[in-house]
């Protein structure tokens, strides 16, 4: 009866592996697609690796992975595939579809990706309450505003160096799958951001003004949690 406990237990460890290696098959069905110069399925592909990083953490905490099968190494695993679908496509995303000032587009890319790198390899990524400490380097989640909102190149510059900066301050930033604070809240905001956006990608560049209010209005909840974490610090 224990060998089939114990193989139960690893089928379900490496089912949780599998669902985070998935997000390498989307990974190259968005580059694919911004290679064939077709952006909103590029982002749309992205969407959805957003959406299984969120949910894998979850799988793997609940089938203890790291007890099952402690000689493979899923953050590092998580780790790569997020640098591709967070930062590397969406860095070549702006290479092709967002719009700089001009000599400025090499050294914002060299931007996104070396600060990135260090959001990455910081072991102090994460509070004690599971927010990120700096910007998590989601350049996924930017150029979808850089795209849908088409910036003036020099605002679309600022936003990249500005959240460059704000990769190395110990501003916070909200996970809302990890923070058990307001989490109901949180994951339900969450899912409204990302209908909404899936629908506004979708029917670009005719978005409805009711469509971008409410993706606004979810947007305003994030930052406005995020203000309100950082400065809850600060005046402690």
């Amino acid at each position: 009866m224990s060998v089939i406990v114990l193989c139960a237990s690893k089928a379900k460890a490496w089912t949780a592996h599998a669902v985070t290696s998935s997000g390498v098959i989307l990974a190259l069905l968005a580059l694919l697609a911004l290679l064939e110069g077709r952006p909103q399925a590029c982002l749309l592909w992205l969407g959805l690796a957003l959406l299984v990083d969120g949910l894998d953490g979850t799988l793997a905490r609940k089938f203890d992975v790291k007890g099952v099968l402690p000689h493979f190494d899923g953050a590092t695993l998580d780790l790569v595939i997020d640098y591709l679908t967070y930062v590397f496509i969406p860095a070549i995303f702006v290479y092709r579809f967002i719009p700089l000032p001009e000599y400025t587009l090499l050294p914002a890319l060299g931007l996104i990706l070396l600060s990135s790198l260090f959001c990455f390899c910081n072991l102090g990524m994460k509070s004690q309450d599971n927010y990120f400490v700096g910007f998590p380097a989601a350049w996924n989640v930017v150029v979808v505003y850089l795209y849908l909102l088409d910036f003036d190149p020099w605002l679309s510059l600022a936003t990249i160096v500005l959240l460059a900066g704000l990769t190395l301050t110990t501003m916070k930033f909200l996970h809302p799958f990890r923070v058990k604070q307001f989490m109901p809240l949180n994951i339900a905001m969450t899912l409204v951001w990302m209908s909404a956006c899936a629908w506004l990608i979708v029917q670009y560049p005719l978005n409805q003004t009711w469509l971008l209010a409410v993706w606004g209005l979810a947007s305003v909840y994030f930052v406005a949690i995020c203000l309100w974490r950082t400065a809850r610090e600060w005046f402690a």
